[in-house]
């Protein structure tokens, strides 16, 4: 008859290898999220004010960010929009204020152009860090530097900073092919 003890050290190191396959496997998901989304995990997972919280906020915006029909600018709306944009920085040193709301202006057509929602501030943001988790900060900074705008709190300074944000965004959203995405 078998020892009753064997039973139990059986089931106990069976519990012992699922537990340690679920910390492997939660660390493998936990590395990949914050390889994919870089600065953008730390943001979310301290906003969250827990790691499990923002890695669950980061998988839904995966989530609905492949629903979405992402696509390459044609030839034609690539160059559009690259001839606007000189036309707005150009303005810039005669109409800072006007510069910056049409550089927002012409972001939101840029993103619509590609397929990304353009709904409000907060969602575009979210969608956008999924593929540019790196300068999807610098168009939080823009938003914030453009709305302060409008309540007369930013320098010339400032409009200039929301520019370069823009830009920097701008030029990401405006590349030729679809952005790389590193698969989890």
């Amino acid at each position: 008859m078998d020892n009753p003890a064997t039973g139990f050290v059986a089931i106990a190191l069976i519990l012992i290898a699922g537990v340690a396959i679920w910390f492997v496997l939660r660390h493998r998901r936990s590395r990949n999220l914050r390889d994919r989304f870089g600065p953008e995990y730390d943001r979310v997972v301290q906003r969250e004010g827990n790691v499990r919280r923002g890695e669950g906020v980061l998988e839904f915006r995966e989530k609905r960010r492949d629903g979405l029909h992402i696509q390459p600018l044609s030839a034609a709306d690539h160059r559009s929009f690259s001839m606007r944009w000189n036309d707005v920085q150009g303005r810039f040193v005669d109409d800072p204020e006007g510069s910056v709301n049409d550089a927002d202006h012409l972001l939101n057509e840029v993103m619509q152009a590609r397929g990304y929602p353009v709904t409000n501030f907060s969602e575009q943001a979210e969608l956008i860090s999924v593929d540019h988790p790196v300068v999807v900060e610098n168009y939080r900074a823009a938003h914030a530097l453009a709305s302060n705008r409008a309540q007369g709190q930013v320098t010339t300074e400032g409009l200039r900073k929301a520019m370069v944000h823009y830009r920097t965004l701008f030029d990401e959203l405006l590349r030729d092919s679809l952005p790389t995405r590193k698969e989890a």
